[in-house]
C-alpha cells in the first residue's frame, strides 16, 4: 500500500474544523502528503429553493468573501499555503469529490458529528462524501464546542 500523497481536508469553518485539520495534518506529516483545505459554500438559492423573489447575488458575494477570509486564516494557523486553499460553491459532497479528482487526491478528510438515525441518512455531508467516493475517506469524530 502506497502512502497518501494528496489529502483534501473538507471544512465547514465551524470551531470544530480545527479538530479535522489537526487530524489530517498529523496523518499528512506521517505520509509526507500535501494538504489542501477546502470549504464548500452552498448557494443561497439552494438554501431557499429559489422561492424568494429577490436578487441574492450581493449577499452571496459577501458570504464568499467572508468564507475565503476564514479559510485563509485557518490555513495560515496550520501552515497550509493559500494556494492550497479552495473555496467552492455548490453541494458539499459533490464539490469535494470533484476537487479530489482535479487534484488527484488519494484521501478526503471530513468531520463527523456522530449523528444517528434519520439525521445521518438525510443530511450528513460526511455520509454523502463517503457514499460517492472513489478514494479513501476519513471521517473524524468531532467534539462539539460549548
Amino acid at each position: 500500500m502506497q502512502a497518501y500523497q494528496q489529502i483534501i481536508i473538507g471544512v465547514d469553518l465551524s470551531p470544530e474544523s480545527t479538530q479535522v485539520i489537526e487530524r489530517a495534518r498529523q496523518l499528512g506529516q506521517l505520509c509526507s502528503a500535501k494538504l489542501h483545505l477546502v470549504h464548500v459554500l452552498e448557494p443561497l438559492t439552494f438554501a431557499y429553493g429559489g422561492d424568494i423573489p429577490m436578487d441574492l447575488t450581493e449577499i452571496q458575494t459577501q458570504l464568499q468573501a467572508q468564507a475565503e477570509q476564514q479559510l485563509h486564516k485557518l490555513a495560515s494557523q496550520y501552515g497550509i499555503a493559500q494556494s492550497d486553499c479552495h473555496l467552492k460553491v455548490g453541494q458539499p459532497a459533490a464539490e469535494l469529490h470533484h476537487i479530489a479528482g482535479e487534484l488527484n487526491a488519494d484521501l478526503i478528510v471530513v468531520g463527523s458529528h456522530g449523528r444517528q438515525g434519520l439525521a445521518l441518512l438525510l443530511g450528513s455531508t460526511a455520509n454523502g462524501v463517503l457514499h460517492g467516493a472513489n478514494r479513501d475517506v476519513l471521517a473524524v469524530r468531532v467534539e462539539e464546542s460549548d
